[in-house]
This record gives C-alpha cells, sequence and structure tokens, in this order.
C-alpha cells in the first residue's frame, strides 16, 4: 500500500524509540521490533522469549516457524514476505524472564498496561483495518476472556481506543500446546487463517 512519508518517517521515529525503551525494570531488554512496516494489517504476540532478543525480531524461533508455516500452506506467503508487508507488534516486547518453575513469565498487569502505549501509538498511526491477536495473552487486550473454541475461526469488529477494525484472532503456534494440532482447533484454525487471507487488507502475491 502506499505509505505517507511524512508517516512512515513518525513509524521510524517510533520504532527507534520503542527499540530503547526501559521503562519496565524486571524485563529483560532490548526490545523487541518487527521493524517499521507500513502496513494496515497488525498482528499482536505475547511477548518475546529468549531467542527473539539476540536474534532482533519477533517469532524467531520454534513457535515462529508454526506460525510463518500456516500462513505459507494457507497463501503461498513466505516468512520474508510475511515480516516484510505486515506490522508485528505485542502486548509486551521485551523478554519477561522466567518464572519459578523456569517457564517464561508472564507479564504483570503494570507491565501490561505500559507497553500497551506503544500498540496504542502503533494503531493510532497505521490506522489497521484488520488486527491479528496471536495467544490469549494477546487476545485479551482487545476482548472479553473465553474458550479458544468461541473465538478461533470468527470475525468481529471491535473498537481500541477510538479505532475500529476486523479481530481475527489465531491460536498461540507455541509447540507446548497440542490446541491447534487436534480437533476442533485444527479446523478453527484453517477457518481463521482463511479470514485472513480474504480480508481486502491481506496483501496479495503478484
Amino acid at each position: 500500500m502506499a505509505r505517507p512519508s511524512a508517516a512512515q518517517r513518525q513509524l521510524d521515529e517510533h520504532v527507534t524509540r520503542l527499540r530503547g525503551c526501559t521503562l519496565c525494570p524486571k524485563m529483560h531488554r532490548p526490545a523487541v521490533s518487527g521493524g517499521p512496516v507500513w502496513s494496515r494489517v497488525i498482528t499482536v504476540g505475547q511477548a518475546p522469549g529468549t531467542k527473539e532478543p539476540v536474534l532482533g525480531r519477533p517469532f524467531a524461533w520454534t513457535a515462529g516457524k508454526t506460525l510463518f508455516g500456516w500462513f505459507e500452506r494457507a497463501c503461498g506467503i513466505t516468512e520474508a514476505e510475511f515480516r516484510a508487508s505486515i506490522y508485528m507488534a505485542a502486548v509486551c516486547r521485551c523478554f519477561p524472564g522466567k518464572n519459578a518453575a523456569g517457564g517464561d513469565r508472564v507479564p504483570d498487569s503494570q507491565e501490561i498496561a505500559t507497553c500497551s502505549t506503544w500498540l496504542e501509538a502503533e494503531i493510532a498511526l497505521l490506522r489497521p483495518t484488520l488486527v491479528i491477536p496471536i495467544g490469549k495473552l494477546a487476545i485479551e487486550q482487545f476482548m472479553a476472556p473465553d474458550k479458544l473454541t468461541e473465538i478461533i475461526g470468527k470475525k468481529q469488529q471491535v473498537t481500541y481506543h477510538g479505532h475500529r477494525f476486523d479481530l481475527v484472532p489465531l491460536p498461540h503456534p507455541s509447540g507446548a500446546s497440542p490446541w491447534h494440532r487436534m480437533e476442533p482447533g485444527r479446523t478453527l484454525l484453517t477457518q481463521a487463517l482463511e479470514l485472513i487471507i480474504r480480508h481486502p487488507a491481506w496483501p496479495r502475491k503478484v
């Protein structure tokens, strides 16, 4: 899509500030960004893992391979094409660290609230017509908590800080979760991907 040069400069500056964020003391820096991609489609992940800050991009490891595999099978878009045409955001942009049991720590409510200002600014600037939250934590930023079976495979319009857009949630592509590999999750995931790739804002391969 055509991008206004002044707005693109604003997005460039936004991403530069984001990558330098130090607001949350318990978070492990640096903040992770998918870069200043001008798009009417935004994905919203949960939070980076240990690999993403090192590799410098969202969904850089196992979950990313699954996520990009879903889209390549659904419409032929490669990971490189996806990253170049979709703005990739997240609920929290820094790795939260580990919890006492050794798993990734869930960001606390204050960290989520603090980091939400980045997403608010991105939606105000990009004015997306399609937002794709990935995983329960991301989905709950836009709608009331519910069972995945009641959410995945459906499109709805939501208003977020005054901006209205279509929302098509996806399950988290974690290898630890079997939800998207068994029924009804597998069928609902296919339905969600179809809604996404048929959306007018989705990039078409030439």
